[in-house]
């Protein structure tokens, strides 16, 4: 039992370790496409891999650092009027957070006693999960939060039509970037987890 507390700790810190290389490091956890959206982010690769690994309850701790991050960079060097806008607010900094990798976690949960082919898909169905629960949730509370003064947020998004709801233009500015990131976690989580699933149990 104290071995394998030791183990849990270990994943832990190299992942916590990861995600503040990923955020504080240009370029690795936040790839800037556009200079005046939000970047394409890495960072739910990480979170749907640790949830993987470690079930939903870490994986909402883990989503929770990963949300304090954002709240964080928001604040002190935001890449983009948007970013500042949206993330220095906690709700929309943690909430979407937390949630990824909680669904990610209990996804992966699920499927753990499945056989080896229907685990992957349990993988990328979770990677995909963490990605769409991030920017769905984010887009959703974005919408709630300005809802009373659409222009300070709309006025950095483009030319939209007036009347044009804010969801409606969140999804088209914001989904592009989820869907990218949704295809690529969704990939990538397989790939990484089931190896790392055998050297885990063999530890």
């Amino acid at each position: 039992m104290k071995q394998k507390e030791i183990t849990k700790m270990t994943i832990t810190a190299v992942f916590i370790a990861l995600l503040l290389v990923q955020t504080f490091v240009p370029n690795i956890g936040y790839v800037r496409i556009l200079p005046t959206l939000p970047a394409i982010t890495t960072i739910p690769l990480t979170i749907a891999v640790y949830a993987s690994l470690m079930g939903p309850k870490l994986g909402a701790v883990l989503g929770l650092v990963w949300g304090l991050t954002r709240l964080i960079v928001a604040y002190t060097q935001p890449g983009d009027m948007v970013s500042l806008l949206l993330f220095q607010n906690p709700l929309v900094s943690l909430v979407p957070s937390i949630l990824a990798g909680w669904f990610a976690g209990l996804i992966s949960k699920y499927f753990i006693q499945k056989d080896n082919k229907v685990r992957r898909l349990g993988y990328t169905f979770s990677g995909a999960v963490t990605s769409l629960t991030n920017t769905i949730m984010v887009i959703t509370i974005a919408s709630l939060c300005f809802m009373n003064n659409p222009a300070s947020l709309t006025t950095y998004l483009g030319h939209f039509s007036q009347g044009t709801p804010l969801f409606l233009i969140l999804m088209m500015t914001l989904g592009i970037n989820g869907l990218v990131e949704a295809i690529f976690t969704a990939v990538m989580v397989p790939l990484i987890v089931t190896p790392l699933n055998y050297v885990i149990k063999r530890a």
